[in-house]
């Protein structure tokens, strides 16, 4: 017989059962407790390693006109080369050198112009590197001292930039104020001196190319390592100069022995130290040839020990040297020919001298800059007429070039700097 059962009793049976789950369920989580899954740490920053590329743009002197835009940034990847673009700095008038400060807090942009002012010059732009992303900040822009400059290095003591001013045929001492802004000059030097061929007599065969011999043009303006003496490569005299800088005045004080000639017609235009600071690697531009001399870092004195070509002996028709670099090893000088469209790669012997290794192409038009990476893994190459910069894996041991098949756009390049972010 069924027994009819009352809500009251319904209501008991139904706690009961609850209670009974519970304590069947907190015996089971005693047995196996709940795991909270702990989610992975966020990735730690990584640095990252930023590419400038500087050029010229459509305002500039006349017949100097190009196709870049400004101050070009990149992100390299340090695995294969690549340049993969960031942005770009418009304002600003054919930046065709640039130079980080021993720090990379600041970036200085020379303007190869000569309506900066009412005298006919050029300008220098400083800007503020943002340590984590490599953005620029302008800081302010003043005169270079002189017309159309083309090349500025910051001094060894961080406390001035010099330029060299091609055609104002000067060069120029710019004081850096504690925020890395720029000064008006506290000198500017004017080199004279008799008028040289147009051509050296020891040219390639078959070179038809000209340098620009009218009067002085500084080409370019750095200190030695020692940070002793100022040093200029005047192509339009063929003269290399030789100073002493005042840090108080910032004044450039004539060296005992205040220049040195060079090959007639030759042009000198850009030189290397070996890491000793006691060889110096001057190129030449006319007649593609490097001189290279031993430099006294105590009285400033450079005698000549060799001159070799950046050609090889094979090579006929028109070419104009344009830059020079040492490998972060010492052991390899890298040099590049413009017309001829080469890379030169010359081993380094013990007393300083040089043999020529190799010859690689471009792989593009008018090589005119070129700079290592920060790690010297690539060495990259500014192509001025095909608007193009190409790069190179470099073989740290042999010295040797192999090309990447890297192609990056940018307008009428000229002139690089890299630097690592921090993180």
């Amino acid at each position: 017989m069924s027994h009819p059962v009352s809500r009251r009793d319904f209501a008991l049976g139904l706690a009961a059962g609850a209670v009974a789950t519970g304590v069947a369920g907190t015996s089971h989580a005693a047995d196996e407790p709940t795991v909270i899954p702990v989610p992975p740490p966020p990735p730690k920053p990584v640095s990252k390693t930023v590419c400038f590329v500087g050029g010229y743009t459509k305002h500039a002197p006349p017949g100097g006109a190009g196709n870049g835009q400004g101050i070009a940034v990149f992100e390299m990847d340090r695995e294969s080369g690549v340049l993969t673009p960031i942005t770009t700095y418009t304002d600003i008038a054919s930046p065709s050198f640039i130079t980080l400060s021993a720090d990379n807090h600041f970036l200085y942009a020379l303007s190869e112009i000569d309506d900066y002012n009412k005298d006919g010059h050029g300008s220098v732009t400083a800007f503020a590197v943002d340590q984590k992303t490599g953005s620029l900040r302008k800081l302010n822009v003043v005169s270079s001292g002189g017309a159309v400059p083309a090349h500025l290095s910051v001094h060894h003591s961080g406390r001035y930039v010099l330029v060299a001013n091609y055609v104002g045929g000067c060069v120029a001492v710019l004081p850096i104020r504690s925020d890395g802004s720029l000064g008006e000059a506290t000198d500017v030097v004017h080199n004279t001196g008799p008028r040289q061929p147009e051509r050296a007599a020891d040219n390639p065969q078959g070179n038809f190319a000209v340098s620009d011999h009218s009067g002085s043009h500084p080409h370019m303006i750095r200190s030695d390592p020692s940070g002793r003496f100022v040093i200029a490569d005047d192509a339009g005299l063929d003269r290399v100069y030789v100073w002493t800088l005042n840090l108080t005045t910032g004044k450039l004080i004539p060296a005992k022995t205040p220049y040195y000639d060079m090959e007639p017609g030759s042009a000198p235009r850009h030189f290397e130290f070996n890491h000793s600071g006691r060889i110096m690697y001057n190129l030449c531009e006319q007649n593609s040839k490097i001189v290279v001399s031993s430099f006294d870092p105590l009285t400033g004195v450079i005698t000549n020990i060799q001159t070799v070509s950046t050609v090889t002996p094979h090579f006929r028709g028109s070419t104009l040297a344009a830059e020079i670099l040492i490998s972060a090893s010492g052991k390899y000088v890298y040099a590049s020919n413009r017309l001829g469209d080469s890379l030169a790669v010359f081993a380094i012997a013990a007393d300083g001298t040089l043999s020529l290794q190799d010859e690689v192409w471009m792989h593009a038009d008018y090589g005119r800059a070129m700079m290592f990476d920060p790690s010297g893994t690539f060495l990259f190459c500014a192509n001025q007429r095909s608007d193009a910069v190409t790069s190179f894996k470099v073989d740290k041991n042999t010295g040797q070039l192999a090309f990447t098949e890297n192609f990056t756009p940018v307008g009428s390049p000229t002139t690089f700097a890299f630097m690592n972010t921090q993180v």
